[in-house]
């Protein structure tokens, strides 16, 4: 059954005659007529008696009828959601996103993505970057934010350098000093998120340049978590500064820097798969993007 079909059978119904259906879809009543025979000799049975003044539905069209009604409505939302998507009005984005990304950075961004075009639903997964990064292949997600990668199929465009901190209770001998020497962090006991994230990867390789072994007292799977650790003076940690604005403008958390000048930083970037064009709300999101990460 085709759509030229379906749409001269709705027209013929509508209108009770062929001649006044052909005249609505512009085209001549011989072109619609043979739409007709095609779809009444593919279903086999007539679907119209043909009058001499008009004609009326068949037993058989009147059965087909329904399906053929909801077959239109649904024409007519795709084609109106089309062209909604054409200005990024509606429609739905996905996005994936490091958890720390997720947690700390993405709501001020879908915030104002809102704000631009409210009518777009957003959906999000949340993983680690080399996870993310099969989500975009696989197209399960449309874009990802996270680590910067390097892959023939993906397009990576860098948005901010995520700074890795050092930070402590405000009463550790760190935080009092101001400063301290990666030598005595990797003595002290230290807490650290997830050993299989990108962080933790960067500070094992500081520390280890540094010809320390760091001396790990606790492995968590949360930021929230380690944090909650660190106000209670069960140890220090390397984590996101992005993580720790609230904390650390509250005082229940304090920054302190590395004597030797030692700094962690992990590239953050939006990734997309690789494509002629994107979809009108894949831009929209990506041109935001641009305009709060603006390129130096």
């Amino acid at each position: 059954m085709e759509f030229g079909q379906i749409e001269a059978f709705s027209a013929v119904v509508r209108n009770s005659s062929f001649s006044k259906a052909a005249i609505e879809l512009g085209i001549t009543q011989p072109s619609l007529s043979a739409r007709i025979i095609a779809l009444e000799k593919e279903l086999g049975d007539p679907m119209f008696h043909r009058l001499g003044r008009g004609v009326r539905l068949t037993d058989e069209g009147r059965t087909l009828l329904p399906y053929i009604e909801r077959a239109m409505d649904s024409l007519r939302n795709a084609r109106e959601a089309l062209e909604a998507n054409k200005n990024a009005s509606s429609g739905q984005l996905v996005i994936g996103a490091a958890r720390a990304v997720s947690a700390y950075v993405l709501p001020g961004i879908l915030q104002a993505f809102r704000e631009r075009h409210p009518g777009v639903d957003v959906a999000i997964k949340t993983g680690r970057s080399s996870q993310l990064l099969d989500l975009v292949l696989s197209e399960e997600i449309q874009v990802g934010i996270t680590r910067a990668f390097t892959h023939p199929e993906i397009s990576t465009t860098h948005l901010y350098n995520e700074q890795v901190v050092l930070v402590t209770n405000p009463n550790h001998r760190f935080a009092r000093a101001g400063v301290a020497s990666i030598y005595e962090v990797g003595r002290d006991r230290l807490i650290v998120y997830d050993k299989e994230s990108t962080y933790f990867q960067l500070i094992d390789r500081v520390c280890r340049e540094a010809g320390i072994v760091p001396n790990i007292l606790m492995d968590l799977d949360s930021i929230e978590a380690t944090k909650r650790m660190i106000e209670r003076g069960l140890g220090i940690s390397f984590l996101p500064h992005n993580a720790l604005r609230r904390e650390l403008a509250l005082g229940t958390l304090s920054q302190v820097e590395i004597l030797e000048g030692h700094q962690v930083q992990l590239p953050t970037a939006v990734m997309v798969k690789r494509a002629a064009r994107y979809g009108p709300i894949v831009t929209a999101f990506l041109e935001l993007l641009q305009d709060i990460y603006p390129r130096n």
